[in-house]
């Protein structure tokens, strides 16, 4: 069955981040980092879970990068933080703090930063042909400027982070977070009482005698 609140939810966070893009941005080397973008995985992966958030950005990252206004980094600098925040909120959305309910979105640099980062100066940049760090891994060296690229990615990463912790506890506190997160009840299957159960075998045993009759 599809998620009607979800698809809502995906289709709020895409153009939010979309929208949002070309005013809040700074060039890093060859690469765009996009605050914005942190702070919607961080609420993508808290209420919408790790798979749809992922989605969330890959839809950001493609229409950014049709608009003209984002590059192919966009997609290991944006999947891997929503993935992570998802993954941790269904290990912490039990805790009645809800400072530590939340506390999943500084989960968010992690996927971005180490994972995102590593696998886009390791695999992409040499894969689409980005001359500029090609060259500076040969001059430098891959262990010399990893660290450096984690720190431009970081300084967007970690702000936006915080952002969208801080926007998680205010809806909490105004009450809406509790309606967008994913419920922990699991259904119950009601259990009849004694007078049902009585009510019923007197049923079967009439019906049975009425059909001994025919």
């Amino acid at each position: 069955m599809i998620d009607t609140k979800k698809i809502s939810l995906l289709a709020v966070f895409t153009a939010l981040g979309v929208s949002l893009a070309p005013f809040f941005w700074f060039q890093f080397i060859t690469t765009k980092a996009y605050p914005t973008q942190h702070f919607i995985n961080v609420l993508s992966g808290l209420t919408i879970g790790p798979w749809w958030g992922a989605i969330a950005a890959i839809f950001i990252g493609a229409i950014r990068n049709m608009l003209g206004i984002g590059t192919l980094y966009a997609f290991p600098g944006g999947i891997p933080g929503a993935v992570l925040v998802g993954l941790g909120y269904k290990l912490t959305r039990r805790a009645k703090n809800r400072f530590i309910r939340y506390s999943a979105a500084f989960l968010e640099p992690i996927g971005t930063v180490l994972i995102g980062g590593t696998l886009s100066l390791l695999i992409l940049a040499p894969l689409i042909g980005d001359v500029r760090l090609i060259g500076m891994m040969r001059e430098q060296g891959v262990l010399s400027l990893l660290p450096i690229f984690w720190a431009g990615w970081s300084a967007s990463s970690i702000p936006g982070s915080v952002i969208g912790y801080i926007i998680a506890l205010t809806l909490d506190r105004l009450g809406i977070m509790t309606s967008l997160t994913p419920t922990m009840k699991k259904a119950q299957i009601p259990t009849p009482t004694i007078s049902e159960t009585t009510h019923r075998c007197r049923w079967y045993k009439s019906w049975l005698r009425r059909l001994s009759l025919c």
